[in-house]
């Protein structure tokens, strides 16, 4: 098991247009394929988006018989396939196959002009999500032969997202432990971290698993018990089971992206209250203005001798399950234990405030 990192990313949505907007207008990807019943895949039309080194596949049923229908009825817009790079699809399939995966298609070939694509598909242990399995024969291969035609994009103004970092998944209440180990045994990911986060009114248990690279990277959620219901609760009843609840993306410029973000009006998290009051002695020295970054919403956690930035979306969808993260490394590969805490109480927050609003109305 042995991975290149993700390849990318498919989301069943329930407009595609209106899906589109989000990441284009919001985060700057452009179209740059299209996939209709008549080109590609009978009962779906999806549109390819990248930025740079992300590729996203919007798909959006076309007929009730298609499965992402009942996806989008059961959960809403979400992320149902994250795509792994492998240079033997056919291998990694019948391998987690072996290791207890569930099929759910086949290795297939996709002959193109540029070489072949091989694509196959196994069930995730989290939910209704699954993981393709791609191999790509030439880099200037088509994305994906004789389903998607190429859109030509007028060249972006600027990109200011590199990669995927990671994707984070909210579990069902005593199932982190089990989903761990079945991503151990499945696909060959350790685990790499773990956080536990208590506040004043809810908690929850983290962990992470990645593969050796760190570039197929999960961090997973779930409730802590005996807790009131807090945000990972509210996920969880909004998407109607586990799921994926964030997904962040790489920057080079945690306050250029900031700014960019912020003229294309997409709506960030609050800081937590005392951030940035307890942020120096905490972190110690850093190259960024600490007023600078309280403006921007920016968390930062030390590692070592580097650390990391992070900067967090309010969700745009309808159910107001998944939001995006932007996060910048300076030679730090963890998750900033103290921003996991940060971010659940950020989350917290927004939760309570929306609460209130409610009951003023």
């Amino acid at each position: 098991m042995n991975f290149d990192g993700i390849d990318h990313l498919e989301l069943y949505v329930g407009n595609l247009e209106d899906a589109a907007e989000v990441f284009c207008s919001g985060l700057g990807f452009r179209v740059t394929g299209r996939s209709v019943p008549e080109t590609g895949e009978q009962g779906r039309g999806s549109l390819l988006l990248e930025q740079g080194r992300i590729r996203l596949v919007l798909t959006q049923p076309l007929v009730d018989t298609d499965e992402a229908t009942d996806y989008v009825a059961v959960h809403g817009d979400g992320i149902k396939d994250v795509a792994l790079r492998t240079a033997d699809a056919a291998a990694a399939f019948h391998e987690a196959v072996r290791r207890g995966a569930q099929p759910v298609n086949e290795p297939r070939v996709y002959e193109g002009p540029h070489g072949r694509l091989v694509r196959a598909t196994v069930a995730s242990p989290v939910g209704d999500m699954v993981h393709s399995f791609i191999q790509r024969e030439a880099p200037e291969a088509e994305f994906w032969p004789g389903r998607f035609q190429p859109v030509v994009a007028l060249a972006p103004k600027r990109e200011f997202l590199v990669a995927v970092d990671h994707v984070a998944l909210c579990l069902i209440p005593g199932t982190l432990q089990e989903t761990v180990d079945a991503y151990g045994r499945i696909l060959g990911l350790h685990e790499s971290h773990e956080e536990n986060v208590e506040t004043r009114y809810g908690g929850m248990n983290s962990k992470v698993v990645q593969d050796s690279s760190g570039r197929v990277c999960f961090p997973m959620m779930e409730p802590m018990a005996g807790k009131r219901p807090g945000q990972i609760d509210q996920f969880l009843g909004n998407h109607r089971g586990a799921g994926a609840q964030h997904l962040a993306f790489l920057c080079e410029d945690i306050l250029d992206s900031v700014r960019e973000l912020r003229e294309r009006q997409m709506p960030l998290l609050d800081s937590p209250a005392g951030y940035y009051e307890a942020l120096p002695a905490r972190v110690g020295s850093l190259a960024e203005e600490l007023e600078v970054l309280r403006a921007g919403n920016v968390l930062v956690d030390r590692e070592g001798e580097g650390y990391l930035l992070q900067v967090f979306t309010r969700s745009v969808h309808a159910r107001r399950t998944l939001f995006f993260e932007v996060i910048q490394r300076k030679q730090a590969r963890g998750f900033g234990a103290a921003n996991i805490r940060a971010l659940y109480q950020s989350v917290e927050q927004e939760m309570l405030r929306k609460e209130r609003i409610a009951n003023v109305g």
